[in-house]
């Protein structure tokens, strides 16, 4: 975790090792049983179809790792401003200034993106590459500054705790099971006319081979999606203590969460579906609540449920208040 103000959370750093060693040891699991499969259906080539698969794969994990802040810009059509790009500019750099001066943490770069949806994000590897998104739509919301504070310092803390990064590291090992399967299963390494050795056709292991990959991708992806989004939301509400102890006003921060949690329904679904490429990274996930306790959306989110984030900020603002 960065050297800064914002209180360590030994919690997050557990979550972020575990969650990086477990999918290690799935993903190495799956490469060995798939190259176990190949050997025993005696395909010739089957080792380099494998290793362009992982090799692809890396490659797709690694240029997200090194250009995520630029994939996340241009998904947000969001520009880099400084403060003497206008009133909403000059007002967004003003509270980072505070915020990292009172975190003693490197000032991040600050875009606006032109969208009426209240939300902000923050993104990049490292320092240097950090970037804070904020909306347009959330400086012309009802926020006032002490609320408005509280969102960016919730987004700073993810830059100071360095889940960004691990989130993205994460992801791709995923993306590589997802290859695999796909090559396996387009390939001619488990039948398609293919033949075994002495010329006989080994179509009939072909069907049962390409069940079990099938199968154990899927295990594989599903253990990787159910990992990654735990984490996601665990490091969603290290992120709110951390911004509620830093500026010591966590009941600023429920307001501001019920406040953009709210306004979500007031946007038009298109607009919506558009930003669900960021929802990991968003302060709120863009999709409409529909009261209920229990949804695919709540059982798959990136974020924990809005109740349960209010009811940490109410014991931290107890805790505070003794």
């Amino acid at each position: 975790m960065a050297k800064t103000r914002y209180a360590p959370d030994r919690g997050l750093t557990a979550r972020m090792t575990l969650t990086m060693f477990v999918l290690g040891l799935v993903f190495v699991a799956f490469v060995v049983v798939l190259v176990l499969l190949l050997g025993a259906s005696h395909r010739v080539g089957s080792g380099g179809i494998v290793f362009f698969a992982v090799l692809l794969g890396v490659g797709l994990g690694v240029g997200s790792l090194f250009y995520s802040d630029k994939i996340a810009l241009s998904t947000a059509k969001a520009q880099v401003v400084t403060p003497q790009d206008g009133e909403q500019a000059a007002r967004v750099h003003a509270i980072v200034d505070r915020l990292c001066a009172l975190a003693n943490m490197p000032k991040p770069r600050v875009a606006l993106s032109p969208t009426r949806m209240p939300n902000a994000f923050a993104t990049g590897r490292n320092s240097k590459t950090a970037v804070l998104v904020v909306t347009t739509g959330l400086l012309t919301s009802t926020l006032d500054d002490r609320e408005l504070e509280a969102v960016l310092a919730h987004e700073l803390s993810h830059i100071a705790h360095k889940d960004v990064v691990v989130m993205t590291i994460a992801s791709f090992i995923g993306i590589i099971a997802a290859l695999l399967v796909r090559f396996a299963f387009y390939s001619e390494l488990f039948g398609g006319g293919g033949r075994g050795r002495g010329g006989n056709n080994n179509n009939g292991g072909a069907i049962p081979i390409v069940l079990v990959v099938l199968v154990v991708g899927v295990v594989t992806y599903a253990i990787s999606f159910l990992l990654i989004r735990l984490l996601s939301r665990y490091r969603e509400l290290a992120a709110d203590r951390s911004a509620a102890l830093l500026t010591g006003q966590p009941s600023a921060l429920a307001s501001a969460l019920q406040k953009v949690s709210g306004s979500m329904n007031a946007i038009p679904v298109k607009d919506l579906r558009t930003a669900e490429p960021l929802n990991a990274f968003y302060f709120i996930p863009a999709f409409k609540a529909n009261g209920k306790q229990f949804s695919l959306n709540s059982l798959f989110s990136t974020h924990p449920s809005l109740e349960r984030r209010l009811r940490q900020l109410s014991e931290i603002s107890e805790q505070l208040s003794r």
